[in-house]
């Protein structure tokens, strides 16, 4: 039997247990897996064998690589989740597998499918727009930021190598392959750094030349001027968060000041470095202990919800505007998050239809909702009932986008930019989608 599981040799390495792990046909080589086993999910270029595959009714990704490669990602997987770094759930690592005649196969390295996220070549249509582009280098520059800031160095830094969920506009980005990545207990030196940031932006120009010879580029755009993007980015982000900051001792609010403009980025501080000058005319602060997720961390004890952070301080700004025109119960701020989570969020939430929810997770909707009612209100001049704004905005964009929740899973692969040599076809399967995809 093509299915036969010889189970003497099997070893299982798993984060939790999973008994559908035992019903796989590790057996059988992966490209030889069938239908009853495989999700047919796009994946991009890669030096490994990925295919995505049900498990206990979750999709995942498997990687067929060697033993000690499936080992090494599986570990720093784990270590990067403990220090809250967006990256994809490590499942398990199958080693020992083998043919039913004895023959050994690859180990494997499975992860669990990111809902609601997308690669990069799947957030647009027929051409990449500039401000697409833009918005995705933008949000890999911050992954990055996050990602040395914990000292990982990650080696190989590319669009391709990260999934991307939509938030509030923009995007937030996830790490999906730590093969080639590196945990450093003390941080990262400069040149490791910069080493990442030379790497990604080769990687970028790269990529986005690739959609260029494909004709997925739209007119006028510089492969380089956008790869160069993320060297800005970077640095600037970089810099709000480690740099120090001198002021006249009588200036002490520019500490407070600091921190708020942390906060604005998303960022809170665990520790920060306060000295005076020997005379005492100065003041030096610097940021030792820097976390990502403010809006986050806020709107989960506030209401339950966990979002994207860029969704987190939509939804907190409209509950503040809540509280300032309708809220009745005072400056009492979890009695306020309540009210407003039982008496806005969730009815808009629950005024989509069944066959409509995996189109966008719940907070993106929400926040496309409150998009569309401003849309409409400038449009007649007039505020435009939540209703009428739900029945529009639910015809008219949400029906006709795709299923983002099982879209795509992780290409957990490094993926490599192939050489354009001729006429090559680039089209994905995915091309004839509706133009709403793109906001």
């Amino acid at each position: 039997m093509a299915d036969a599981r010889p189970m003497t040799s099997l070893s299982i390495t798993a984060s939790s247990i999973d008994a559908g792990l035992l019903a796989l046909p590790w057996a059988t080589p992966l490209d030889a897996w069938k239908s009853d086993h495989i999700v047919s999910l796009p994946k991009g270029l890669s030096r490994h064998l990925v295919r995505f595959a049900n498990l206990s009714g979750r999709v995942v990704a498997v990687k067929e690589t060697t033993g000690e490669m499936a080992r090494r990602e599986y570990e720093m997987l784990g270590m990067l989740a403990r220090l809250d770094v967006p990256c994809v759930e490590r499942v398990a690592v199958i080693d020992g597998r083998r043919t039913p005649k004895g023959e050994p196969l690859p180990a494997a390295l499975v992860t669990a499918h990111l809902k609601f996220s997308l690669p990069y070549r799947a957030l647009f249509t027929q051409t990449l727009r500039p401000d697409t582009a833009g918005r995705l280098v933008d949000a890999l520059a911050a992954l990055l930021v996050r990602l040395h800031t914990v000292g990982f160095f990650w080696g190989d830094v590319s669009l391709s190598n990260t999934l991307f969920r939509r938030d509030a506009g923009a995007f937030a980005a996830y790490l999906v392959d730590a093969e080639t990545g590196e945990l450093h207990e003390g941080g990262l030196t400069r040149g490791q750094r910069e080493h990442d940031l030379d790497v990604a932006r080769t990687n970028i120009a790269g990529e986005i030349m690739d959609l260029e010879a494909g004709g997925r580029l739209e007119g006028g755009m510089d492969a380089v001027a956008i790869a160069d993007g993320i060297m800005s980015s970077y640095r600037s982000l970089w810099a709000t968060l480690t740099d120090q900051e001198t002021f006249a001792a009588g200036e002490a609010w520019h500490i407070t000041e600091h921190v708020q403009r942390l906060n604005d980025l998303g960022f809170d501080i665990g520790e920060m470095s306060i000295e005076a000058t020997p005379d005492g005319t100065k003041v030096r602060i610097q940021p030792k202990v820097v976390d990502a997720g403010h809006h986050q961390r806020r709107l989960l004890r506030l209401t339950g919800l966990d979002v994207e952070e860029n969704q987190a301080r939509r939804l907190l700004n409209d509950m503040d505007e809540f509280k300032a025109r309708v809220s009745r119960l005072g400056s009492d701020e979890d009695m306020v998050a309540h009210e407003w989570l039982t008496r806005v969020f969730e009815p808009v939430v629950k005024a989509i239809p069944w066959d409509l929810r995996a189109k966008l997770e719940p907070a993106e909707v929400f926040h496309q909702v409150l998009e569309h009612r401003w849309y409409m209100s400038q449009a007649r001049g007039q505020s435009v009932p939540i209703a009428e704004v739900l029945s529009s905005y639910v015809d008219t964009v949400l029906r006709h986008r795709r299923d983002e929740a099982t879209l795509m899973g992780p290409p957990t692969e490094t993926v490599s930019i192939p050489i354009i040599t001729g006429a090559v076809d680039t089209r994905d399967e995915d091309d004839d989608v509706d133009w709403r995809d793109l906001v």
